[in-house]
């Protein structure tokens, strides 16, 4: 079977993980399923267990026609809002791939700006469009392991468990050890601990 010779093209799946932590860039993801390696029991990356979701990430990255990662940093989010920085971050993980799209599907509400591509946002696509699916679970795969990683460079303020999010753990030890560099300054929590 010939990959390209659908009438509408390849179609990408897009989503982004991290738009509610209080630290950590928003990492997004893009994905190209490949037509002859059906991946079983993908689904949004919320409702699949730590486990599932390494063991599909690693096989999504195997079995995937093309897949990116794009990322907007702390700085960006500050700068631009977390909207704006987590359609930039889908933006490059499209960019990214390896093989161009012809439609990208999005989940949610918005969609970024992409050139010659027919773009288009789905409401909770993340549960019902596999691509979209695939590109959820690398994407949270990806940040959840990079915010284990800051766990090392900042210990105390519980990265590994809570992963960003404003637990009550992760703002009591803002409150008490301060703010680091990967905090969003933008975010109300944190800009709290600076005004002090």
């Amino acid at each position: 079977m010939d990959l390209f010779s659908s009438p509408e093209g390849l179609m990408a799946g897009v989503d982004e993980v991290g738009r509610g932590p209080l630290a950590g860039a928003v990492i997004a993801a893009a994905v190209i399923l490949h037509p002859e390696r059906p991946i079983v029991g993908l689904n949004d990356s919320k409702k699949l267990t730590e486990k599932r979701r390494n063991e599909l990430s690693q096989q999504i990255r195997e079995s995937a026609l093309a897949w990116a990662l794009g990322r907007a940093e702390v700085e960006e989010i500050d700068q631009l809002n977390i909207l704006q920085a987590s359609l930039l971050a889908m933006q490059r993980a499209v960019m990214q791939l390896s093989c161009v799209p012809q439609r990208v599907w999005v989940d949610g509400l918005h969609c970024p700006k992409l050139p010659n591509m027919a773009v288009q946002a789905i409401v909770k696509g993340d549960s019902s469009v596999p691509a979209i699916s695939a590109a959820s679970i690398i994407a949270k795969v990806a940040r959840d392991q990079e915010m284990e990683a800051w766990e090392q460079v900042y210990p105390g303020y519980g990265f590994a468990q809570h992963k960003g999010y404003p637990t009550r753990q992760h703002v009591q030890a803002l409150q008490q050890l301060g703010v680091t560099p990967i905090h969003r300054r933008s975010f109300a929590p944190v800009r709290a601990c600076l005004n002090k």
